[in-house]
């Protein structure tokens, strides 16, 4: 009998403890999108790009009209421009030249450069790790020392 008053407030507090969980990663899930806008947008304008905002009716609707979130280029005559609509979070177009095109795109290489240089300088950071507790079982796994290595 006491387990069946019990099981109801268990079954609460379990929802409860889901449903914070859920609401807590919702919440930073807002800020990390919130986040990624900013970092791109400041990354845009580093580059060089001129923010031009939809603040006519005939603005906002050319604006709706390109692709979201996507370069497109633009020719006219021997002058190439790139052109980047966010309609969503600060509903303004950036437009920006051959110059700083290159200059973004040579920013985002260099910064994929410095992340898979910092992930390999982190990857064996700690000397107190004892790879002979997960045991030989990878395949085509030897640990960091090679095969002819304690296993």
């Amino acid at each position: 009998m006491t387990l069946d008053k019990q099981a109801p407030s268990k079954r609460r507090l379990g929802f409860a403890i889901i449903a914070m969980t859920g609401i807590s990663l919702a919440l930073a899930s807002c800020e990390t999108v919130s986040q990624t806008v900013q970092y791109k947008e400041n990354n845009l304008a580093a580059a060089g790009f001129v923010v031009r905002p939809a603040n006519t009716p005939a603005r906002v609707a050319m604006l709706k009209r390109l692709p979201p979130n996507r370069f497109l280029m633009r020719s006219r005559g021997n002058t190439v421009s790139y052109v980047y609509a966010d309609p969503v979070n600060c509903n303004c177009l950036y437009v920006g030249t051959q110059d700083a095109y290159n200059n973004y795109r040579q920013a985002q290489a260099q910064e994929r450069i410095a992340n898979r240089q910092l992930l390999a300088a982190r990857t064996y950071a700690d000397a107190r790790w004892d790879w002979s507790g997960w045991g030989p079982d990878f395949p085509q796994f030897y640990g960091p020392f090679g095969p002819s290595y304690g296993w």
